[in-house]
């Protein structure tokens, strides 16, 4: 099965479910689903957060298993803590302008998603 998509690769707005189905018994479900914030997170961003869970947060232990050093592992941990939407300083949400501003035009947010953590 593949992973699901999370950003139209058409405009790169958010996209949404809109049928859920299941594989065992067919039971359908129709309406609008969010993915959530763990969902928009790449694929390597993810494997990392499985590696952090299974090694129950020790960043030496993730940097290892990736064959990184603990400041590559470090870095790509603030890339999730900032694709999650929060401050990487202080963990909390609402990230500063700065970042904002950075990740739009990396193309890391679309303009909406910007707007809306400007004005939090």
């Amino acid at each position: 099965m593949h992973q699901m998509l999370t950003t139209c690769p058409i405009c790169t707005n958010e996209l949404t479910a809109r049928r859920l189905e299941c594989a065992a018994c067919s039971t359908t479900i129709e309406g609008y689903f969010a993915i959530g914030p763990l969902g928009r997170l790449s694929k390597d961003q993810l494997r990392f957060v499985e590696l952090l869970v299974k090694n129950r947060g020790n960043i030496n232990q993730v940097a290892a298993d990736l064959s990184v050093s603990y400041t590559t592992a470090r870095t790509r941990m603030d890339e999730i803590v900032l694709a999650l939407g929060y401050n990487t300083s202080t963990g909390e949400t609402g990230l500063e302008r700065r970042e904002v501003l950075k990740r739009l035009e990396a193309g890391e947010l679309t303009a909406e998603e910007a707007l809306r953590l400007l004005k939090k």
